[in-house]
């Protein structure tokens, strides 16, 4: 599978907790409140544990969660990032224990590369498999085998921020529709698991799921963001990507390049989270879709701290001014 670094990780995660749909977060920790004894948790490709910390303050008070990545060093990063955002933290032979706003968190790091199939312990299967901007990157053959894993363990299972395929860069520039052409083709090619689901993905895990039994339901959470370090960062590596490709000339990559380091450039990054539960799973006796609409409804006060230094402008209005797709 493709890497990624624990600087690139760190520099999005700030976007990636703001971008988040809180309904669903809202609406997964109602579902699974009642659940006996610790929660436990499988985070596929965890990275440095990001995706934990934007969820498990959603989650019962005690949690179990195994981080999964193929990667060795991130989790020595995760190890490193987790103990930092903790209130405490302390080993426990292979685990970390970490306490945060009342809960108790116990963190196991599992190298596994996930090509070769979900890492589920049959002993000790899990209540929850989580994800965020990974099946952008698998194949419609593994997301479907995954579901199927999923839905053997009887397990809920939230993904967030996978990528849709839909950018609006501000202001228009003559190349975007041809790089993200090109980019698009390049988020098709193979990651090491078969040609990549890329855009499709979150349409591909909701059939998956509800082949599978389960009521799904989606949200938008695209990044809004402004010029600075994840927005050049952005553009660098989209214009790469593109070089790979072939498919566009390098003085119009170049020229679409320095155009996005000027001041007072922007971009919406369009993803998409889901949650999926079993068809017998209820919250409260309402609907899983009544259920998120209510948690969506209610205020969210001081949960979003970082949404102050991001463009606030909806994807649609910023698409309308935008020549790509």
């Amino acid at each position: 599978m493709t890497g990624f670094s624990a600087a690139w990780l760190a520099l999005r995660e700030p976007a990636d907790h703001a971008a988040r749909d809180p309904g669903l977060m809202a609406a997964l920790g109602r579902a699974l409140a009642e659940r006996p004894g610790p929660l436990r948790v499988v985070d596929l490709g965890c990275g440095t544990g990001s995706n934990l910390r934007a969820l498990a303050p959603h989650l019962p008070a005690e949690q179990h969660w195994c981080l999964v990545d193929h990667d060795p060093a991130l989790l020595t990063a995760a190890r490193a990032a987790l103990a930092d955002w903790a209130d405490h933290a302390a080993g426990d032979g292979d685990d970390l224990v970490l306490r945060r706003d009342g809960r108790v968190l116990r963190v196991r790091c599992r190298v596994h590369d996930l090509a070769a199939g979900l890492p589920l312990d049959p002993a000790a299967l899990p209540d929850l498999v989580t994800a965020a901007a990974l099946f952008d990157l698998v194949s419609e053959d593994w997301i479907a085998a995954a579901s199927r894993a999923v839905a053997a363990a009887g397990a809920a299972f939230y993904t967030a921020l996978t990528y849709d395929g839909r950018e609006a860069w501000t202001p228009p520039h003559p190349a975007d529709a041809a790089l993200q052409a090109a980019f698009l083709a390049h988020q098709a090619r193979d990651k090491g698991f078969g040609p990549a689901a890329g855009p499709r993905a979150t349409d591909i895990l909701d059939r998956a799921f509800a082949r599978s039994g389960y009521a799904t339901t989606r949200a938008e959470s695209p990044w809004r963001i402004v010029a600075g370090p994840l927005l050049d960062a952005l553009a660098e590596g989209k214009a790469a990507a593109v070089r790979a490709t072939g498919l566009a000339p390098e003085g119009q990559v170049e020229a679409w390049r320095t155009a996005r380091a000027a001041p007072g450039c922007a971009a919406v990054i369009g993803h998409a989270d889901l949650l999926a539960l079993p068809r017998d799973d209820t919250v409260s006796g309402r609907s899983l879709s009544e259920t998120v609409s209510r948690a969506r409804a209610a205020p969210q006060r001081g949960r979003f701290p970082h949404r102050e230094a991001i463009i606030r402008k909806p994807y649609e209005r910023a698409r309308s001014s935008h020549s790509g797709p």
